[in-house]
């Protein structure tokens, strides 16, 4: 097994850093934040056209097929640049609905991988949110209520987010378009690519907020010297960067997993999502701290990210509940996974 993104894989990834990085993204960040999405919707049809879409698309439905390598690819990059809007949302319900099949199907995925239609995704359950992301803008609002999946008509009031471009607010009423046993599982699968993409997405926000405060430090000069200098600034970045970097494996492994059918995929995924999103959420801490006064302001584009790193580390399962998952499948003990969680402090 191949354990690192092969060449192509690779180039994926510089041409969509190369044609985010060229885009303006933090001034449609701040137009989505404000209700203006003409920025957004624009990169969006960008992103389309790169095929980012298309990867959770069966190929019968004009997608590329359920790629999950390369779509951790591609949406290491997204985080990596903070794009907003329901990126992880569309990804899972393609995914959602490829499984499904039918009518909805047919109707809905040629324009969700080709960018045409913005799609929001709300699993109800017990350990789900409530709320779909971006449902004010999105053209279909798929959920999933128990073996029911439905297109939702409306939504309720917008609730505000630490993240000013995430705006969330609950699904109302709508047409059944799917009932019966088989929903269950395709909510899973879904629910499996979100966290998934969402894990790639933190780990992304993380490396970005790691580059940019690892180039403020060297900068910033205290006492005639450099502050990157200090000892204690290195420890402080150089733990971020351990954290990051032992998140790294376990994304590409999980998406291998998944690609493969593996039973295991769940289990690989959820340690995946807590450790990219407690990398993500300690990048976000560390800049906030070496960049001074300066990380407490909005008016920095650095606050984009520092922002977005607390809703990822929840989103799509929060770090209890993705523990509790791989503890609940793992051997016990020194040599087992639940040792390895002890005294990693995942």
């Amino acid at each position: 097994m191949r354990f690192l993104p092969d060449a192509e894989q690779r180039e994926f990834a510089r041409t969509l850093d190369g044609m985010l990085g060229s885009a303006g993204t933090p001034g449609a960040v701040r137009s989505w934040a404000c209700g203006d999405h003409g920025p957004g919707r624009a990169l969006w049809a960008r992103l389309a056209e790169a095929g980012v879409f298309a990867l959770a698309v069966p190929e019968e439905h004009d997608g590329l097929g359920l790629l999950p390598v390369e779509l951790a690819v591609a949406f290491g990059e997204l985080g990596r640049h903070a794009v907003p809007g329901p990126l992880v949302e569309t990804a899972a319900a393609g995914a959602l609905l490829g499984r499904l099949g039918g009518d909805a199907a047919r109707a809905w995925l040629p324009r969700l991988a080709s960018g045409e239609a913005v799609a929001s995704l709300c699993v109800l359950s017990s350990e789900g949110s409530p709320y779909a992301l971006d449902a004010d803008i999105a053209d279909a609002v798929f959920v999933v209520d128990g073996d029911t999946v439905r297109l939702a008509e409306s939504h309720g009031p917008v609730q505000p987010s630490a993240d000013p471009a995430r705006r969330l607010a609950r699904p109302l009423g709508g047409t059944v378009l799917e009932r019966g046993p088989k929903v269950a599982a395709a909510a899973a699968h879904a629910v499996e690519v979100a966290a998934l993409a969402t894990a790639a997405q933190g780990l992304g926000l993380g490396r970005a907020l790691l580059e940019r405060t690892v180039e403020y430090v060297r900068r910033r000069t205290q006492f005639g010297v450099a502050v990157g200098s200090f000892q204690a600034v290195k420890h402080r970045l150089a733990d971020t960067l351990i954290a990051l970097e032992f998140a790294q494996p376990l994304v590409h492994s999980a998406a291998l997993a998944l690609a493969a059918g593996d039973p295991a995929s769940g289990r690989e995924i959820a340690a995946a999502k807590v450790a990219a999103g407690e990398a993500a959420h300690a990048s976000a801490r560390t800049a906030l701290h070496l960049h001074g006064a300066l990380g407490y302001t909005a008016e920095p584009d650095l606050s984009l990210w520092i922002r977005k790193a607390r809703p990822l580390r929840t989103a799509w399962g929060d770090p209890a509940a993705c523990r509790a998952r791989v503890l609940a499948a793992a051997p016990s003990g020194p040599g087992g996974v639940t040792g390895w969680f002890s005294a990693a402090r995942v």
